[in-house]
Formats: C-alpha cells, sequence, structure tokens
C-alpha cells in the first residue's frame, strides 16, 4: 500500500487539487443554481416555467444543450463529492435538475420527498436570499 502511494504521488496530488476545486466551485455555484428553483416547482403537478425557458426556438435550443452540459458537469461533480469533500448528495440533485430526460418529475419528487434533501436545499436557498421550496400545493381555504 505504500509502495503504491509513493509511486503515485502525481495522481494523488491531481485527485486532491480536484477535490478542492470542486469544493470551491461547488460552494459558489449551489446558492446560485438552488436559488433559480422556482418555490412553487414541486408544489404543482404540471411542469413549472423555469426562468430560463424561453419561446425562441433557437435560444430555446441553445439553452437546452447548455443547461444539460452544466448539468451533466455538476452531476459528475457531485458524484465525486461522495467520496471526496462537498455537498455530494445535493450537488448530485441540481445537477438532475438542470438535465432533461424522461421520468425527470417522478425521480426529482421522490428526491425532494426526503427530509434532509429539502432541509439541505432549503438552507442553500436561504444563503442565498431566496424563499423555502414549496412541495405540496396550498388549498384555497375559502373552498
Amino acid at each position: 500500500m505504500i509502495d503504491w502511494l509513493s509511486s503515485n504521488q502525481n495522481l494523488l496530488a491531481w485527485l486532491s487539487a480536484l477535490s478542492v476545486l470542486t469544493f470551491v466551485i461547488s460552494l459558489i455555484a449551489l446558492p446560485w443554481i438552488a436559488g433559480m428553483i422556482p418555490k412553487n416547482y414541486f408544489a404543482n403537478n404540471k411542469n413549472s416555467q423555469l426562468p430560463f425557458k424561453k419561446n425562441h426556438s433557437y435560444f430555446m435550443l441553445v439553452t437546452k444543450i447548455g443547461k444539460n452540459i452544466l448539468g451533466f458537469i455538476i452531476l459528475c461533480g457531485g458524484v465525486l463529492m461522495l467520496f471526496l469533500p462537498g455537498q455530494g448528495i445535493l450537488t448530485i440533485f441540481i445537477g438532475m435538475f438542470l438535465m432533461d430526460y424522461p421520468g425527470k418529475k417522478v425521480i426529482e419528487r421522490r428526491l425532494i420527498g426526503y427530509n434532509l434533501v429539502l432541509k439541505s436545499l432549503n438552507w442553500v436557498r436561504a444563503k442565498g436570499g431566496h424563499s423555502p421550496i414549496k412541495v405540496f400545493a396550498e388549498k384555497n381555504s375559502g373552498q
């Protein structure tokens, strides 16, 4: 084991640098990305309109491609953070939120149903100055 560590010092240095970089990026990017989620996104059965979706077809295509690439990079960083320092599960959730894929809404609702995920997401949103996520639709008191 000690022989392997001494022979792979460059690899360990790169992994350490990657760990620090992903940790710093997650601290900067997560409050911003979590703040982009509308507070009633999970309260409605229909898809909520996200702030980065527009009606212009070319702009929408470029935005969708960029959003999926960014989501995939964040998702990969979250998987790395499961083994390295950082907010792995929350980062995976944010990456999955950004990407488009079949069954996305069902998976998101299941993940946000975990109290730890919801509390962590709302904590990050509060740090960014945003109101907490509402999971259930509010019922009209007049009916």
